[in-house]
Formats: C-alpha cells, sequence, structure tokens
C-alpha cells in the first residue's frame, strides 16, 4: 500500500467524496458530479486532475465503459481505517437487537440462527455464522440480489458457491488474529471470484465453542453503520454465550 501521509489535504478530501457517493449510488463519480454534490472548493478540471494522480496511486480505478473513477479496496480500506466515523448503535436498536436472539439464550443452534437472520436482516446483505464444531450458518441470500454488483452472475455465482463450503470461511477467521475484521480485495480472496467483495466479521468464545459472526456483501458496505452492529452481535453472543 502506498503511504498514506503522501496524500494531500485536498485529495484526501476528494478521495472522501468519491468513496461516499460511490457507497451510496454503486455507480463510478464523475468530476461534475463531485463539483455539484460536495463543496470541494475547485474547479471539475482541477478535480479532474487529482483524480489521476489517485488512479495512478492506486487509490481509484476507472471502469471501463465510464469515465469516473470508483475506490480501489486500498482506498476503501483507508477509509474505514482513517476517515471513516462510525455511528453508535443507539440504545433502542440495541435492546432490539438483544430482544431479537434473548429467548433463545439457552438454545446454541436456535440462537445462532436467530442471530445470523437477524444481522441479515438490519443491514440488508448476507450474514454468516461460523462456529469451532463445524457450522456454518447463513441467511440474506436474497439482499444481495438487489444489488447491482451482483447482476453478474458470476460473482454472485462463486459467492453463493461458498455457502457450502465451510472450511473456506473458517480458514478466513483463523488467518486473521483480531477479534474483528474488515477484509477486502485480495484479503477476502487471492483469486478474482470474491475480490469485488467485502467481509466484516466478529469473533466470539464460549465456555465450549468458539466462532465468529459477521456480513458479506459488495465492497461498498454501509460501514459506519455495519461494523458498529457486527461487533455489537458478536460481544452478545460471547454474553449469551457464556451460560452454555
Amino acid at each position: 500500500m502506498n503511504d498514506i501521509n503522501e496524500l494531500s489535504s485536498r485529495q484526501i478530501q476528494i478521495l472522501k467524496a468519491i468513496i461516499e457517493e460511490y457507497i451510496t449510488t454503486a455507480e463510478a463519480v464523475g468530476s461534475e458530479t463531485l463539483e455539484k454534490k460536495y463543496s470541494l472548493g475547485v474547479s471539475p478540471a482541477t478535480i479532474r486532475n487529482e483524480m489521476v494522480r489517485l488512479t495512478n496511486m492506486n487509490y481509484l480505478k476507472q471502469p471501463h465503459t465510464s469515465s469516473g473513477r470508483t475506490p480501489t479496496p486500498q482506498a476503501l480500506k483507508y477509509y474505514v481505517e482513517t476517515l471513516m466515523k462510525p455511528k453508535d448503535l443507539s440504545v433502542s436498536e440495541e435492546v432490539a437487537v438483544k430482544e431479537s436472539i434473548w429467548d433463545y439464550r439457552q438454545q446454541v443452534d436456535k440462537l445462532l440462527r436467530e442471530a445470523t437472520r437477524t444481522l441479515a436482516e438490519k443491514t440488508h446483505v448476507l450474514a454468516l455464522t461460523s462456529t469451532s464444531t463445524g457450522d456454518l450458518y447463513y441467511a440474506g441470500a436474497a439482499n444481495i440480489l438487489d444489488m447491482p454488483e451482483f447482476y453478474d452472475f458470476e460473482l454472485t455465482h462463486n459467492l453463493f458457491a461458498t455457502l457450502d463450503k465451510f472450511d473456506f470461511w473458517w480458514n478466513l477467521i483463523a488467518s486473521h488474529d483480531s477479534p474483528f475484521d474488515i477484509l477486502l480485495g485480495d484479503e477476502l480472496s487471492r483469486q478474482s471470484s470474491l475480490s469485488r467483495c467485502g467481509y466484516i466479521f466478529a469473533k466470539f468464545r464460549t465456555p465450549h465453542l468458539s466462532g465468529a459472526v459477521g456480513v458479506v456483501g459488495p465492497s461498498r458496505l454501509n460501514y459506519p453503520y455495519v461494523i458498529p452492529l457486527v461487533r455489537y452481535m458478536g460481544n452478545l453472543i460471547g454474553e449469551l454465550g457464556s451460560a452454555w
């Protein structure tokens, strides 16, 4: 990855605007859109020049069919780690999540199924839970079919194919020591099959079981909302599972 310090304040401002516009629209972003919708204080020509520089630095890429740009996994990682301000879950949201699985707290299988379903329902993407006993739960597969990225049959097929492959997800989790992580691009798949996706997961541990709960979707996930939700769900499963 390039040294983040090499980015000027103007480049950072433009990059942040492009990423947030792309997360919202799923479309390549042009200089005219940035100039009209964001208070960047520079001309479209200056924005275009900076976009070329950011492309050369591997923060942006240009789709074949568009004059606009989309962020690379490197740019999205930088956004998540440096630019983004995660939203705190409201007390009412925390209560709603807890209530959705509370009645199953003594039933491991049902709790994990319901936790996965709840996460898919609230994030509107695919939710996954994998455990040290070799179980893989998923919910929300239909959610991603509404997203433009998954109009690509090959991408959708490749993602759905992994839902029968516990080892694929478990090995991903095991290869990262952090209790919470975000995988993008080559971090998710060394082949190109899932390199346009993003995977956010939180590990949990109980006296007799360990695992991870998370979501998979396009790389333009709604990170400010999804990150605290996944983190909370992981902590909640660990808390309720302490009695198993």
